[in-house]
């Protein structure tokens, strides 16, 4: 059913025959696997700045851009792998919204996006490691590296009081790589961390590792895992067994799903999330409310996926080429300043700007701001979960 539902979505942004301007653009997500229940509305974010550019009629040469959704699975190197490599060769896109999960997202860029010469602009994969990948320049991504998230994490249990935690992480690149900075950071601010154990997602009893959790203790569990597979497994068990009762929460671990899920016993648990409270992401709250295919821009990475999109294109029309080893060196150049100032609803307005010749300085959603490697530079909304809703304390 869920193939179908993607069929049927990528048909409906491609409906009507092909035209030699039309300018293809994977989205290359997890829409099965452990974090599923965001990667409709992180989609649905790209594909609203692909239509926005279009109704504008402003994109040099007659493009039409067009979306070629695939899945990735968040999880499988191997099958996002692959499902790349058809939407590259196959389908012929010109640059890749995606991957999503930071292991997935290293396996497409060294086999296919290196070897074939497509720009990937991921929006949430985090992992520190990508920071440092051999990319030939084609890498990029909207949402910060977990290195800050690490730091961020370690504040904000320091100000709760928390003097010890137990830490399990999923055992994959992206949560080994934050429960390292997790780890690193709180002890550098002088806590202890009892027991930093991985867990596997996809099992269906957690109990052993809630034992050695249980048995090396800590003021609360630290889960830095994914909210639709181990991790809510490994919250679940802690709190059938009566290990622990609050749960430290980092972006992986973000999404409706998860309280629905757990229930009340959630409240009280807190972390963070990549988000910013920049001006664009107010605009695009509400414009997602109204699009033709409606989504949460709150929710995780939705607005770090409206923004991915937008660079491709602005990049591409920037360069006046799709070729990607031509745009990819003005990817930063539109991302940063100078010029003026571009929020979501204003992708019509940047393309006749840079057509122009005059620059910008795409702000989008998530407050665009591409550092070292061009990765961002990152806010986070720090939240606690009240009445099962992630209630925002502060932005960071």
């Amino acid at each position: 059913m869920k193939k179908l539902l993607l069929a049927s979505a990528a048909t409906a942004l491609m409906a009507g025959a092909a035209s030699a301007e039309d300018v293809k653009i994977g989205v290359l997500i997890g829409f099965t696997g452990p974090i599923e229940s965001l990667t409709g509305h992180m989609a649905n974010a790209a594909e609203l700045a692909m239509s926005e550019a279009n109704a504008s009629g402003k994109a040099l040469n007659g493009w039409n851009f067009v979306s070629v959704r695939a899945d990735d699975t968040c999880g499988d190197s191997a099958a996002g792998t692959a499902a790349a490599e058809r939407i590259v060769t196959a389908d012929g896109v010109k640059g890749i919204m995606g991957g999503d999960c930071s292991g997935v997202t290293g396996a497409v860029l060294q086999n296919v996006a290196r070897p074939n010469g497509i720009v990937m602009v991921s929006p949430s994969a985090t992992s520190p490691a990508l920071s440092s990948a051999e990319d030939d320049g084609l890498f990029f991504r909207t949402a910060p590296s977990d290195a800050r998230e690490g730091e961020v994490m370690g504040d904000i249990l320091v100000e709760h009081g928390v003097k010890s935690i137990a830490l399990t992480y999923s055992n994959t690149d992206y949560g080994k790589g934050l429960a390292e900075a997790i780890a690193a950071a709180f002890t550098a601010k002088g806590g202890t961390v009892t027991i930093n154990i991985p867990h596997e997602d996809g099992k269906a009893d957690y109990s052993a590792e809630v034992a050695s959790l249980a048995a090396a203790g800590g003021d609360l569990l630290v889960v830095a895992g994914y909210l639709d597979q181990g991790g809510k497994g490994i919250i679940q068990a802690s709190l059938d067994a009566g290990a622990f009762t609050k749960f430290g929460l980092p972006g992986g671990m973000v999404g409706d799903n998860l309280p629905k899920s757990i229930g009340p016993a959630l409240d009280g648990s807190y972390g963070q999330v990549a988000q910013s409270d920049s001006p664009g992401a107010a605009i695009l709250t509400e414009m997602g409310k109204t699009s033709a295919a409606p989504f949460d821009a709150t929710s995780p990475y939705s607005m770090e996926s409206y923004d991915a999109a937008a660079l491709i294109m602005l990049a591409m029309q920037a360069a006046n080429s799709t070729d990607s080893k031509v745009y990819k060196d003005k990817v930063m150049e539109i991302a940063n300043a100078p010029g003026e100032k571009i929020l979501p609803g204003e992708i019509g307005k940047a393309l006749e700007l840079i057509a122009a010749g005059k620059d910008i300085d795409y702000d989008g959603a998530s407050g665009v701001e591409l550092i070292g490697p061009g990765e961002s530079a990152g806010r986070y909304r720090e939240f606690e979960i009240k009445g099962g809703v992630y209630e925002t304390v502060k932005f960071r």
